[in-house]
């Protein structure tokens, strides 16, 4: 099994059946699994360690998906952080709706495993991606400063 390094995903999802089924399909992958069913202590948990992603459910008490969704994206520190719904609503305007508040992709419920872990891997790398320009823009602004 290939190894997806030490990178952290943040799941949320307020039922347990959910987060067994997500980390069954990633523990092979030597990522840093974090749980969560409350999503009401999300920001205060990325404050204490940020997600390289998150996969975040939609429909949950307290505060929902969209929701919590438009917190973390309202905040410069946070605002980077990839989100993927997950969701069992499968409606055209839900989907886009995850995709106009700030998620860059939504898988819907049933999970396929297969389909989880390519969409963890491609927003992953876009991700790795972005932090090597950031890096690489930083260096150059320092060269020709």
């Amino acid at each position: 099994m290939e190894t997806l390094g030490n990178l952290k995903i943040l799941i949320v999802d307020d039922e347990p059946a959910n987060l067994k089924v997500l980390y069954n399909i990633l523990k092979a992958y030597s990522l840093r699994l974090f749980m969560l069913q409350d999503s009401t202590i999300v920001l205060s948990t990325i404050q204490k360690e940020i997600p390289d992603l998150i996969l975040l459910d939609v429909m949950m008490p307290e505060i929902d998906g969209y929701e919590l969704c438009k917190k973390i994206k309202e905040n410069k520190q946070y605002e980077h952080i990839p989100i993927i719904f997950i969701s069992a609503l499968n409606d055209t305007s839900d989907i886009v709706r995850g995709f106009e508040i700030g998620g860059v992709d939504y898988i819907v419920k049933p999970f396929r495993n297969e389909e989880v872990i390519c969409r963890i891997k491609t927003h992953l790398t876009i991700q790795k991606q972005k932090k090597e320009l950031w890096k690489l823009n930083e260096n150059k602004d320092r060269f020709f400063s």
